[in-house]
This record gives structure tokens, sequence and C-alpha cells, in this order.
């Protein structure tokens, strides 16, 4: 139908509604199913998950990325931070020639400890945790944690609260042997 005029409810902007909707910042589109475009915090995924913790271990053997950022995916996140933490070539000025890591018997109570507390503190979906122990090379990963959460700034929060409190409770110890020969114990 030619000249025919469209009028939108547009408050005073001329283009098409859907024009107008890709236009808006991202935290003013409208979501599916939600006219009006605002966060519905009594949403479902809003909240934390009743069990996030998917995924805690210490182990020698080799760890990756790849299984910690599969345990946190979660349908309800908007947010995923990971960390990772690799063995340098260096410490303090001084060149590392090997590392190796030692954990008590009671790290993985530990650790799991620090999960609670973060996801109880966080509105965590999914949260994982894995630290190596045993001797490692310059390069070898030596922790991975990750956390998924409904927004990206809650998933960054509660991710660094995760690594710091794991290195500062879970009672797992770093020994550095330096191309110099001198030694240092990290954490004991």
């Amino acid at each position: 139908m030619t000249g025919m005029a469209h009028t939108y409810d547009t408050a005073g902007d001329s283009r098409h509604p859907d024009e107008q909707q890709r236009s808006r910042h991202p935290d003013q589109q409208r979501r599916s199913g939600d006219p009006v475009g605002r966060p519905r915090p009594d949403h479902p995924g809003e909240r934390a998950a009743r069990d996030p913790i998917r995924l805690l271990d210490v182990r020698e053997t080799p760890l990756t990325v790849d299984e910690v950022f599969a345990a946190v995916g979660d349908d309800a996140a908007g947010g995923t931070a990971l960390f990772v933490g690799t063995v340098r070539d260096h410490d303090g000025g001084t060149d590392v020639a090997r590392l190796g890591y030692s954990a008590h018997p009671s790290a993985r109570e530990e650790l799991r400890k620090v999960a609670e507390r973060v996801a109880a503190d966080h509105p965590v979906r999914a949260l994982a945790a894995i630290h190596r122990v045993g001797d490692l090379e310059v390069g070898d990963l030596a922790v991975v944690v990750a956390v998924s959460c409904p927004h990206r700034a809650e998933a960054f929060d509660a991710c660094r609260r995760l690594i710091d409190e794991l290195k500062h409770q879970v009672p797992i110890w770093k020994h550095q042997t330096f191309s110099d020969g001198t030694e240092e114990w990290v954490g004991a």
C-alpha cells in the first residue's frame, strides 16, 4: 500500500520500533518477554543456584581450562569469569629453576569451605576450582578457578574473591628452587 503513512508510538522518535530497540544501550534493550526492558530480580536466573559448586579438586595431574570452563556453564549466567595461574620463570627478580606444590590433607575440605562462602555471598550460578600439586614446569597451570553469575560484575567479584581466599585459606604451599641454588617456601 503505497502512500500510506505509518505512525508509531515512539515518544518523538520517528524510527521503526525495531530500529529503536537495536540502537539502545544493552542495559536498556528489551529482553524477551519483558515489554518494559527492566531487569526482573524475581526471575530465578537472577538468583544463585541451589548447588552452584560444580567442581573442586586438588590433584597431581595436569589442569585444563576447558574442564573448568565446561563445569561452570549455566544457561542463566550472563557472565563467566575465569582465572588461570601459571608457573612463571622468575620470582622476585630471580630465575626459577624448579617449583613444586604440596597440600595438607585438609586442603580439599578447606577449598570447599572457601567455595561455599563465595557462593553464599554472591549470586553464583556455577563455581569451579582446581589446584595442582607435585612438581611443575614453567608454563604449567597451577590453579584454575571460574565463576558464573547472572551478570559480569558479579562474576568478576566472585572470581576474584574465590582465588584470593583460595590462596590465603587453603593449605597449599609452593616450594621454589632458584637458579642460584637458593630455595623458598611460599604460603607455609
